[in-house]
């Protein structure tokens, strides 16, 4: 959606604020809260907060800390909105943000977390995507196979390197195009693509002996 002028001056009743910004694109909000309407920073985090969310949650493993981190994602976007490169996209920003807090948590602790993640909430929706679970024209008895593929894959998950892991993660249940990995990440294409090759070829490794 192109962006278009906000006016925070502009004498309306609240919801009706709201419902302006909801019709923005990222940009545009970003644009509102900058030029004086602080309602608008209260729309970044209705349409980030859950998503990353799941992305620190499955990169680290620990629910608890996981809502720490994206709590600080959005006080870091608050103090340095003021400094963001508007002709970046904001979603890749903030992922950046979300990344590197994720990163430093891994780094800090004794040991990487024995669980990635514990519910998959997306399709894996491209052809090249390793495994796709829910199936619309799929039968009640087909529930056991599928909870004990999406077990499989947990647990396989779990086993990736954390670096592979980052990108598979981003790629596979978030859907990143690679140059985003690349700039979320702070890795060259290249390191992105092969890492992103060893971690499917590492996971289909894993999973194949549970699909025979």
């Amino acid at each position: 959606m192109a962006e278009t002028a906000f006016k925070p001056a502009l004498a309306a009743p609240g919801l009706a604020i709201r419902e302006r910004l909801r019709e923005l694109d990222d940009s545009g909000v970003v644009s509102a809260f900058l030029d004086g309407e602080t309602r608008a920073f209260d729309e970044l985090v209705s349409r980030y907060q859950n998503r990353l969310l799941n992305f620190v949650y499955r990169t680290t493993g620990d629910r608890e800390r996981a809502e720490d981190l994206v709590q600080e994602v959005f006080v870091r976007v608050y103090r340095h909105i003021h400094r963001f490169d508007r002709s970046r996209k904001f979603s890749t920003w903030i992922y950046t943000i979300a990344s590197n807090l994720a990163k430093n948590e891994l780094r800090n602790r004794s040991r990487n977390p024995l669980v990635l993640f514990q519910t998959i909430r997306r399709n894996w929706e491209d052809d090249d995507r390793p495994l796709q679970f829910e199936d619309p024209a799929s039968r009640p008895d087909d529930l056991y196979r599928k909870r004990h593929l999406r077990e499989v894959v947990e647990d396989a998950v779990d086993k990736l390197p954390p670096h592979h892991r980052n990108v598979f993660v981003l790629r596979e249940l978030e859907g990143k195009s690679y140059e985003e990995i690349a700039e979320i990440t702070s890795c060259n294409l290249g390191t992105v693509k092969s890492r992103l090759n060893r971690a499917r070829n590492a996971f289909a490794s894993l999973v194949a002996p549970s699909l025979d």
